[in-house]
């Protein structure tokens, strides 16, 4: 399936689930400024995942999870210069989290340099981009989870996909759909709603937190893989690991 017809798939899945769950909370009341951060968020929800989706289908996982995973720090960098202060000592401990994200991604030097030998400059690019438009996205939503009911700002994302992607793409009659893929994109669109409902709750308190600690999925998957099919870390992905305990580890002491 190409990348655009997965993504508008589970943007869908989303939009069934957070319609109703928005529609219980009413319309609220918008102003121009909470209505652009909700149209940038959703949006770069999108496009962050378009991307991602296509640098994944040219490259291999070994080059893009390190790239799209520093959107946490993208996102928090963000924060930081838009005037965000961060308590004394939480800048340290979401910089060792950060490190840990990036290092739980990179496999061994071998592994990478077999399955890197073919990939292409185009691979780099659009995972670059993605983690920028995701790390906009992710202080985009962040801000206005401020102003704005969690539903709405969930439902975002579902809406513009489903309006920009799906609904294009069923007209041309690209939206065609692998039998054996429909368990997979239902929950990833499931899964989509929850972390979004997550952040924008854990956002609330400080987009930099919690932008830096919603990108472990890298370390997640890396810990995953290992438990549930057996596969090695490497001396770095467990460095990656034990950074990333330390890091939140850290965070949670200082934020007590």
């Amino acid at each position: 399936m190409e990348p655009m017809a997965v993504v508008a798939l589970i943007m869908v899945v989303g939009l069934v689930i957070t319609a109703p769950i928005a529609a219980v909370h009413g319309v609220p009341s918008f102003d121009a400024e909470s209505l652009t951060w909700l149209v940038i968020s959703g949006a770069g929800n999108v496009g962050g995942l378009v991307l991602t989706y296509k640098a994944l289908r040219i490259g291999q996982v070994a080059l893009v999870a390190p790239l799209v995973s520093t959107e946490g720090a993208i996102a928090a960098t963000i924060a930081l210069l838009a005037g965000e202060s961060l308590a004394p000592g939480v800048g340290v401990a979401l910089a060792i989290v950060a490190v840990g994200v990036c290092l739980s991604s990179v496999p061994e030097a071998a592994e990478t340099e077999r399955r890197l030998a073919h990939d292409q400059p185009a691979t780099v690019f659009f995972a670059v981009a993605a983690a920028l438009v995701f790390g906009t996205s992710l202080y985009a939503t962040g801000r206005a989870g401020h102003t704005l009911p969690s539903s709405w700002v969930v439902l975002s994302a579902r809406l513009i996909g489903t309006v920009a992607l799906a609904m294009p793409l069923a007209v041309a009659g690209r939206l065609g759909m692998v039998r054996r893929a429909i368990p997979l994109i239902v929950v990833a669109g499931i899964c989509e709603v929850l972390g979004f409902y997550s952040y924008s709750a854990g956002s609330r308190d400080g987009i930099a937190v919690a932008s830096v600690l919603s990108s472990q999925f890298a370390t997640l998957a890396a810990v995953g893989a290992y438990v549930l099919f057996g596969e090695r870390l490497s001396r770095i992905q467990l460095a990656g690991v034990i950074s990333v305990i330390v890091g939140v580890s850290l965070l949670s002491a200082l934020r007590a």
